[in-house]
């Protein structure tokens, strides 16, 4: 099933034809401290980080005709919903360099920023279509995909002026995350070469505003890859969601596929506390762990509902977000499941 992956594309974007540039200066907004929401309720969470401040931050896109919130839940299961006019139907979020929270907002194509204490900000620039992943990368800046035809990436860099950057083999990037020696590396849901997605290495140009390095790794069995994280000894490792596999690749783009009996659709991932691979199963219903020789266990839990976002959180355990059920799950590295409402 595929509607899940698309739901924060074809329900939201126009998408348009064309090149995109290096954006012109653009506008920002900023709101005042928003009173954390008591009447909206958590609805359709996707993108979960570990914020500065001992809680897990994470998006919550919304309902069709809702604008979504953040939320914010401590290690005790203390939820805190944010809304504001800075919050348009958010995707992924992260953590910056100053210590706030940074979060794609798909619903009005821009970049959102709120603090611990809930001041939210937001930026525009001509050329932001379709923001989805967002990444910490080097120097402090933040990286985000922008899906839009034929895609991009953002780059929010100084003083937070947005640079977009966009190539012939950038298409339709999805998940992002930093690599090593100041490099960003990217899925695809196509690709220019063969097969069904691919993986991306960008190295920026620090003499180019809008320049930097793309090399493409294709591979016939890949199937639109979409999460992507860091992994022990400088390797990058997917989920091949429509290929029901987890992807490694090295830093020379040597391609690994690891198959198992469990894996359905698998979503995000991130490393664990363990040093494996933990990934949520969104077609199974599951939470996914894999060992850097490839090694599959499959975790079922009551509660785990269509899972996207996992984290890693300050006490240890793996932190997730549950789309089919609007909850937040944490489990331990044994297993054991809890879900809050």
């Amino acid at each position: 099933m595929r509607l899940f992956r698309w739901c924060v594309v074809a329900c939201l974007f126009l998408i348009t034809d064309g090149v995109i540039t290096v954006a012109d200066a653009g506008a920002s907004s900023k709101q005042p401290p928003t009173t954390p929401a008591s009447g909206p309720a958590v609805s359709v969470p996707l993108g979960i980080t570990s914020g500065p401040d001992g809680a897990l931050w994470f998006t919550d896109l919304g309902t069709k005709g809702t604008s979504g919130s953040i939320g914010r839940i401590t290690v005790k299961g203390k939820l805190t919903l944010y809304t504001g006019s800075g919050i348009d139907r958010p995707a992924d979020i992260t953590v910056g360099a100053d210590g706030a929270m940074w979060f794609t907002n798909s619903g009005n194509n821009s970049i959102g920023r709120i603090t611990t204490k809930g001041v939210i900000t937001s930026y525009t620039r001509a050329g932001i279509v379709a923001p989805l992943g967002i990444v910490a990368g080097p120097h402090g800046d933040l990286w985000f995909t922008d899906f839009s035809n034929p895609g991009s990436l953002g780059q929010v860099g100084p003083v937070n002026k947005i640079t977009v950057h966009s190539g012939p083999d950038i298409v339709h990037p999805f998940g992002i995350a930093a690599g090593p020696k100041g490099t960003l590396w990217f899925t695809t849901e196509a690709s220019t070469k063969v097969g069904n997605g691919s993986i991306v290495r960008f190295l920026p140009d620090a003499t180019k505003p809008s320049g930097g390095k793309v090399t493409v790794y294709a591979n016939a069995a890949l199937n639109h890859p979409t999460g992507i994280t860091s992994g022990p000894g400088g390797t990058l490792w997917f989920t091949n969601y429509d290929g029901n596999s987890i992807g490694r690749i090295s830093t020379k783009g040597s391609v690994k596929l690891f198959t198992g009996k469990g894996i359905d659709e698998p979503y995000l991932i991130a490393t664990g506390p363990d040093g494996a691979l933990w990934f949520t199963n969104y077609g199974g219903n599951s939470i996914g762990r894999i060992s850097p020789t490839g090694t599959v266990n499959i975790y079922t839990g009551h509660g785990i509902d269509a899972p996207s976002g996992i984290v890693t959180g300050p006490d240890g355990g793996l932190w997730f977000t549950n789309s089919g059920n609007n909850t937040i799950g944490r489990m331990t590295v044994t297993g054991t499941v809890i879900t809050y409402p």
